[in-house]
């Protein structure tokens, strides 16, 4: 009566376990198949980007203007060496910093061109303005400003990051940027704020370029379609698409675009040029950090340590037993204190020889990065001086362009 007790069980057992199993399985291969498509295998183009570009945007492509960063750099250049701060290497890195925020942003996908520009008055929807505040090889910081062509303000952040010491030790690493995740996180602090203003009001911000850019031809024809009073300023209309006067500002306006798409290959070139040096530079001085950070230590600990010997010693000195015994004692105390204070004013005198030599390095560089002449020629018009003053120069080719189309039937 009991074996067949357990007999009937153990059955109804194996039932149940087979269906449990044989239910398993259907729920697995209908929520496979309720996906977006198998795990495994060779994926479809649509989901791998879908897969890297988790934030959908369906908004307009809103052009992007960096100008080069501001370097940051203080009145008092007699401060720079103790601040560990290289003007020369300062500057280019803020012409590299705004070509790797703009490679950044590019990878979002999400804007159109993105430019870099030597002035903010260059043309553009949205306007991302950098400021370095640190940059020694180990610890990166730049505030970041990011306003539309209406004045409105998207954000204001400091982006901070600092290079993990595993970095260098992993050889896939070999010719990175170290700071490369942190223009990745700036594009993608950016990318948000994008995903926070509404369509309609981006679709009337570059309307507002437009007009603000005809403004800075002709602000009697194009100013008034404008409500500046406030910040942001508003769209109070629009001029005809066959106003002749607005197509000729059009027109120029595509110029000075095609003009600042020549710029790139300036500041790609740039950033390349000064690649292998600037990469040695970082890494080296993050090495220099590093050591002097622990020779500092070394040193506190040591003469701290000889500090505290030292008053043992006194103590010992001092004490009511006079013996032989705690005189060794006393003078053995106060050798061995003297010998970590030694130790630990060496060790501050190893700190000091990482700091010279983190200088060396920056002085090195900064000749090597020393600013360059760019020439950009035109049939008409030959720029000269550095990217600064030839789009200078360039802006006021364009107004002369500008006049000489006045009459409609003036052709260039």
């Amino acid at each position: 009566m009991n074996s067949e007790c357990f007999k009937k069980p153990s059955k109804l057992l194996v039932y149940t376990l087979v269906l449990l199993h044989f239910l398993t399985g259907c729920a697995s291969t209908s929520m496979s198949q309720s996906g977006s498509g198998s795990t495994t295998g060779p994926q479809l183009p649509s989901t791998v980007k879908e897969q890297l570009s988790k934030k959908s945007y369906d908004g307009p492509k809103l052009d992007v203007v960096i100008p080069a960063f501001s370097s940051g750099l203080s009145q008092d250049a007699s401060n720079y060496e103790e601040q560990g701060i290289w003007p020369e290497l300062r500057r280019a890195e803020a012409n590299r910093f705004a070509f790797k925020l703009k490679q950044a942003l590019e990878e979002t996908g999400k804007f159109g061109a993105v430019r870099v520009v030597p002035s903010n008055t260059a043309s553009g929807d949205v306007y991302v303005l950098g400021k370095i505040v640190e940059s020694n090889g180990m610890e990166l910081a730049f505030d970041l400003e990011v306003v539309d062509a209406s004045g409105k303000r998207w954000m204001n952040k400091t982006i901070d990051y600092e290079i993990s010491e595993g970095f260098y030790k992993n050889p896939r690493n070999t010719g990175k940027d170290a700071y490369n995740p942190a223009f990745v996180e700036a594009a993608e602090q950016i990318v948000d704020a994008l995903l926070k203003q509404q369509t309609s009001k981006l679709e009337e911000v570059k309307k507002i370029a437009a007009l603000r850019f005809g403004a800075s031809f002709n602000e009697q024809a194009f100013a008034p379609y404008l409500d500046n009073s406030t910040i942001p300023m508003t769209l109070l209309g629009l001029p005809s698409e066959a106003d002749p006067l607005y197509q000729r500002v059009q027109s120029v306006r595509v110029r000075e675009q095609l003009f600042v798409d020549n710029l790139q290959q300036n500041y790609s070139g740039f950033s390349q040029q000064m690649e292998d040096s600037y990469l040695v530079w970082q890494q080296a001085s993050f090495t220099e950090i590093q050591l002097k950070k622990r020779a500092k230590l070394n040193s506190f600990l040591k003469i701290a340590g000889g500090i505290l010997l030292t008053a043992a010693a006194i103590a010992a000195g001092s004490s009511s037993e006079n013996n032989i015994g705690t005189e060794v004692i006393t003078v053995l105390t106060g050798v061995g204190a003297a010998v970590m204070i030694s130790s630990g004013l060496s060790s501050k005198a190893e700190a000091k020889m990482h700091t010279d030599a983190i200088n060396e390095l920056g002085q090195s560089v900064d000749l090597e990065m020393s600013p360059q002449v760019v020439k950009f020629e035109q049939e008409t018009k030959e720029l000269t001086g550095d990217i600064d003053e030839q789009f200078d120069q360039w802006r006021s080719f364009m107004a002369q362009m500008y006049e000489l189309e006045a009459t409609p039937q003036t052709q260039l």
